[in-house]
């Protein structure tokens, strides 16, 4: 995937605060769904035009990342797969919790593949092995994950 665009971030979240001036001392993280580009995009649209309003990502990889886990009431922006950045988030909900501590309601609301919580555990246990591999990290089933519920707050055409 191309390097992420933080100047198209920085208009975004510009174009956001000048609605919303109480957010201005905020540094919104610029993230991607996904470890391809075919990944980013196709997650990216079902925030845009569909169901996707939950994510998951273990809290090694935040660990890894050197990036801090996500709070109640914080933004991020998502850029597609060129790295361009398209939304500006919100998140709703946080819970941390075992892998398998998926319900089926979390996995409906994340919106992809067939929304089951057996599809939901199949998926992720295929990304975050590649995701583990590629940091150089050791998979475990029982590993830690970050829950979140998430709102689309901008671009108004796009916001919950």
């Amino acid at each position: 995937m191309d390097e992420v665009d933080r100047d198209s971030a920085a208009a975004l979240w510009g174009e956001y605060v000048a609605e919303h001036p109480e957010h201005a001392d905020d540094t919104p993280p610029l993230e991607r769904f996904g470890d391809s580009a075919q990944m980013a995009d196709e997650l990216l649209d079902l925030v845009l035009h569909g169901p996707k309003r939950a994510t998951a990502c273990a809290v090694a990889e935040f660990h890894a990342d050197e990036e801090l886990l996500p709070r109640i009431g914080s933004h991020w922006i998502v850029a597609d797969a060129a790295g361009q950045a398209r939304a500006v988030m919100r998140s709703l909900e946080l819970r941390i919790g075992p892998l398998d501590s998926v319900d089926e309601a979390f996995a409906w609301d994340e919106g992809e593949g067939e929304r089951t919580r057996t599809w939901w555990l199949d998926a992720h246990r295929a990304y975050l092995r590649r995701a583990f591999a590629r940091r150089g990290l050791e998979y475990d089933d029982r590993l830690e994950v970050v829950f979140e519920r998430f709102a689309v707050v901008w671009p108004p055409a796009y916001a919950d």
